[in-house]
């Protein structure tokens, strides 16, 4: 098996875009009309699904290390959509002929050898973990919205409680699907790290035109039920590593770093860790004001805030009044920490690490790069709630302390103007094309590629 000509391949062939999964899709429910009920009526999300995790596994192809685990949480996920053995020929039938379709003259014996001996090792690795799983896991979970808090009018966060645990490492998601919505799943990540209640936290984002978010978003209420598949993502802590953290998270991209920033605070000496939280506007930081509370509470947590789409300035500041605490054992209960100022740029808890206290990294003024003296820095923090805590009924109080500024830019202009990170270990998480930028910017800047951890995956 050739990885590179399959890499090549592919990416010729995704250049056709939707029509690639929807002719995959006609041409399997043509060939076998009973698959179609395992499916939604509406079909685009499920192509839109199709073609990024062939992309995934296309682009890992020869790198078993990333490609077997992703394989594993894909095949269990897989159970609950009531997929057996005897499905994955057929799959693999009208993957062929989709790709042999779209190959045009150049398609050869030799490429379709790789890409059936691909095919076999995917579904190989799908069915022994889904059937590793059917031994020890139902097919699906059913759990409760025991609350809501809507932040915005497109963004919610939402707390379930599982009828039984579902287990899941920090970084991870689950696909989930609604009674309104039957046969649509929209992958979720929790933002927590696993909980003796065995509750999840989820950051939903309204997706325009999506069939599942809309329902999560507006009109979702507590006592509502859902369904959860088995947790999938590979974006998940490299626990054997000692390095210091970086961590980059755009809009509801925050849900899985904040699982990760629990399960780092459990540690007994965490490592000093950055993150930049970033969105188009100030108030789309939706959960500033929460992680302003646990930086204050937890001098190895610097958080960085940015917005890209708003020019600096004009005195934003925080509010806060959210029911729901801080969680136990993770910063004051209902006490939010102060921003603490450093220089020309404010940071939550500290200085990044690798900067010295009153300036950014790679800055000898205290200034950020590219800011002239006595120019204020851009931005200030956007309002907000605190995040779901584990006990509810604690009104936060306001911060007492002056409302902290933000950076301007992209989160790829603001990572790199804050100095090197090749010591860290790096974890991205947003839409895809800030996702993309950030981990180009980083490799740019020379930062190992296998530092680089990435999910945009379960973003949709």
């Amino acid at each position: 098996m050739d990885a590179q000509r399959l890499k090549e391949n592919f990416a010729q062939v995704a250049q056709h875009g939707d029509a690639v999964a929807l002719f995959f899709y006609s041409d399997l429910f043509l060939r076998n009309p009973h698959l179609r009920d395992m499916f939604p009526i509406g079909m685009s999300g499920q192509r839109d699904k199709l073609l990024r995790a062939l992309g995934q596994i296309v682009s890992n192809v020869d790198d078993l290390g990333e490609l077997v685990p992703f394989l594993q949480g894909l095949g269990r996920d897989h159970r609950k959509f009531g997929i057996i053995a005897e499905h994955y020929p057929h799959v693999g039938a009208s993957l062929v002929a989709t790709l042999r379709h779209y190959s045009g003259a150049s398609w050869t014996p030799e490429l379709e050898a790789d890409w059936v001996a691909a095919y076999d090792v995917v579904s190989h690795v799908m069915l022994e973990a889904a059937d590793q799983d059917g031994m020890a896991a139902p097919a699906w979970w059913s759990g409760e919205v025991v609350a809501v808090e809507r932040r915005r009018f497109d963004i919610a966060v939402l707390r379930v409680r599982p009828d039984q645990p579902l287990p899941y490492a920090p970084g991870q998601s689950v696909a989930v699907e609604l009674p309104q919505r039957l046969r649509h799943w929209r992958y979720l990540s929790m933002a927590n790290a696993p909980r003796p209640d065995n509750t999840l936290d989820f950051h939903v984002r309204l997706v325009d035109g999506g069939a599942v978010s809309p329902v999560l978003v507006r009109s979702v209420q507590a006592g509502d039920r859902l369904r959860m598949g088995a947790a999938v993502g590979t974006l998940v802590l490299d626990e054997s590593s000692h390095r210091d953290v970086l961590m980059v998270a755009g809009s509801t991209g925050l849900a899985p770093l904040k699982a990760i920033l629990e399960q780092l605070a459990q540690r007994q000496t965490p490592p000093r860790t950055t993150l930049f939280f970033g969105a188009r506007t100030r108030d789309a930081l939706y959960d500033l004001p929460h992680l302003a509370e646990l930086a204050g509470g937890h001098p190895w947590l610097t958080v960085v805030a940015a917005v890209s789409d708003e020019p600096g300035g004009g005195g934003f500041g925080m509010s806060f009044g959210s029911p729901f605490g801080a969680p136990e054992g993770y910063g004051p209960p209902g006490v939010p920490g102060s921003p603490v100022s450093f220089g020309a740029s404010s940071w939550f808890g500290g200085p990044p690490s690798g900067a010295s206290p009153g300036r950014p990294p790679g800055s000898a003024s205290g200034r950020p790069p590219g800011q002239a003296p006595g120019q204020a820095a851009s931005g200030d923090a956007a309002s907000g709630h605190a995040a779901f805590g584990d006990t509810f009924g604690s009104a936060a109080a306001p911060v007492p302390s002056a409302p902290p500024r933000i950076e301007h830019g992209t989160l790829a202009e603001v990572v790199g103007r804050y100095g090197s990170w090749h010591g860290h270990d790096i974890y991205v998480c947003g839409p895809d094309a800030m996702v993309e930028s950030t981990a180009d910017r980083l490799l740019r800047d020379g930062v190992p590629r296998d530092r680089i951890r990435l999910e945009s995956f379960a973003q949709r």
